[in-house]
This record gives structure tokens, sequence and C-alpha cells, in this order.
């Protein structure tokens, strides 16, 4: 998603049913500008999230980032990328897609979801489930940079 202005983000959060304080309107301009580049991934712990808003705004507590955060998932605005049980990512790009992890960088990038072929892992479900949702995460340790290396 992309908005024009902070009125945008505010109906955004309205039609998610979501009541726009200026502390969220915030919150959700960092997490939808900073990623409106085309073509490029973007992906926000809850962390930099907190440093982003207290850089450019008066100071929001870790809490309320957190707790809006959540809200925001909750509503389908952004989802939860998990990936590992102390690192969770917010993306607001909510259309079917995966994620590769790149455990020594820890960076996200975004996997098209039709580069991965999730046909035969819903074959293989118990009699009487059916697949709702798939979030495929998968992790690669990259080589890290040596800073002697030009």
């Amino acid at each position: 998603m992309h908005f024009h202005s902070k009125n945008d983000i505010a109906q955004a959060l309205r039609d998610h049913r979501i009541q726009p304080t200026s502390q969220r309107v915030e919150i959700a301009h960092v997490l939808f500008e900073e990623g409106a580049e085309p073509g490029v991934d973007h992906h926000m712990s809850a962390d930099e999230v907190l440093e982003r808003v207290n850089a450019d705004y008066h100071r929001v507590s870790k809490a309320t980032v957190y707790n809006t955060l959540r809200l925001f998932e909750e509503t389908g605005l952004v989802r939860a990328v998990v990936v590992s049980s102390n690192k969770v990512f917010f993306d607001a790009n909510t259309e079917p897609h995966h994620h590769l992890y790149d455990e020594a960088t820890g960076t996200l990038r975004d996997i098209p979801a039709e580069d991965i072929d999730t046909q035969q892992l819903f074959k293989k479900l118990p009699d009487g489930v059916s697949g709702n949702d798939l979030d495929i995460v998968v992790r690669v340790r990259g080589q890290e940079q040596d800073a002697e290396t030009p």
C-alpha cells in the first residue's frame, strides 16, 4: 500500500476499524511510507518502528508501538513474519508471498508466492482438514562481509 497523505493513512485505519489516533497514524506512516518504493522489500521489527517514529515524532512508548503493531496485525493491515522466537518483522505487503531470511545479515526479502509450489504441501494434509493459509520463511546463512574485504 502507498498513501499520498496522513489523511489517507487515517482513512485506511478507519477502513480497518481502527481509531486513527495521532500515534497510530505516525506508526502506520513509518510502516507504509518506508516501504513505498516499488520493487523494494521492506520489513521492520517493532524496535525499528519505535526508533523511526521517535526520530520523526514526539516520544511514543515502546508499549504503544508494540500494541499498535499487534492491532494492525489483528485487523489485517500488516502481517507479522516470525523468523525466530525472538525476531518478528512487520510487513505492510499483505498479498500472498513468502520470505527469505538471511541469519547472518538479519535481512528479510520477499519470495513471490508463485515461486514456491505449495500444492504438494496441501495434498499431504490429513483427511478432514484443508489448508487455510501458508507462510513459508526460508532461513539461510549468507557469508558476512569482512571489514577488510573491498
